[in-house]
């Protein structure tokens, strides 16, 4: 019944290297008790597999966003990204799969390795404008990351900590706002005053240094901008990594490991990236 309460939130369990996000207003920490067993209903009806497939997650939560549907590699099911997840429905509506699907000729996971998740994940990366992030690279990196962050999460401390070996690694990381507490949290706020702050790299460094961070305004930020991006790409913890391909990379990777990583995607290496 889980899926009554919170279908945005398919497969959103953080990382064992990220820090929890905080249960958000009008999201409830547990699904509440499920009612008594109803008659099954019938199966949702549409002119296609597609509308079927849509009106099956809305007999769900009339109000879930649909970010995608189409062809899975599953034969008889639609792919189906919402809350940034794939899920599979099948093509009369009656059936959803959440979880990792595995072809077992080919040893290949087939939901979180979807080319349509990952060209869902880019294209919501580079609507951030690169004067939105917070940049720390070495001259002609080899790779780019995107690294959704907050303030307080001892993950994402430990991993700015080691910001100049990422570097050596010839990776540079590209810092978005994520305040895994909230909106309108302290750690939001505090966000706020570093990306307005005269020296964002210097101002965030502090921050996570466990330095008090000073009261800054300005007209416009985009951290309630890449906040709420970060929750339709599923985002449940921080430090959350995306490759440049949009393959999420998980939580805190040592300097060394996230090299070998971005080498083996950039190879076609399968490891542990989903």
């Amino acid at each position: 019944m889980k899926l009554l309460y919170c279908i945005a939130a398919l497969l959103a369990s953080a990382s064992l290297t990220a820090c929890a996000q905080a249960p958000q207003p009008g999201q409830p920490a547990k699904p509440a008790a499920a009612p008594a067993a109803a008659p099954a209903a019938a199966a949702p009806t549409g002119a296609t597999p597609e509308a079927r497939a849509r009106a099956a997650l809305q007999t769900l939560n009339p109000q879930v966003q649909i970010d995608y549907v189409g062809e899975a590699p599953l034969p008889g099911f639609r792919e189906v990204i919402v809350g940034g997840q794939v899920v599979l429905v099948s093509d009369d509506g009656k059936y959803l799969v959440q979880g990792s699907v595995l072809d077992i000729a080919q040893k290949k996971e087939l939901t979180q390795s979807s080319p349509a998740l990952s060209k869902y994940r880019v294209d919501l990366l580079k609507s951030v404008k690169a004067g939105d992030r917070i940049v720390f690279a070495p001259p002609n990196p080899k790779y780019t990351i995107s690294v959704f962050t907050d303030i307080e999460c001892g993950y994402c401390r430990k991993l700015h900590s080691e910001i100049a070996e990422y570097n050596r690694q010839g990776i540079a990381i590209e810092y978005m706002a994520f305040p895994r507490m909230g909106l309108g949290s302290k750690d939001h706020l505090d966000m706020i005053s570093v990306w307005c702050a005269s020296d964002r790299k210097q101002a965030l460094t502090d921050a996570k240094n466990g330095k008090p961070v000073p009261k800054r305004s300005c007209q416009s930020t985009p951290v309630d901008m890449e906040y709420n991006l970060g929750q339709r790409l599923g985002i449940s913890g921080t430090p959350a990594v995306f490759a440049p391909d949009g393959s999420q990379l998980g939580g805190y990777l040592p300097p060394d490991k996230m090299r070998q990583a971005l080498d083996e995607l950039a190879a076609g290496v399968s490891g542990g990236i989903n």
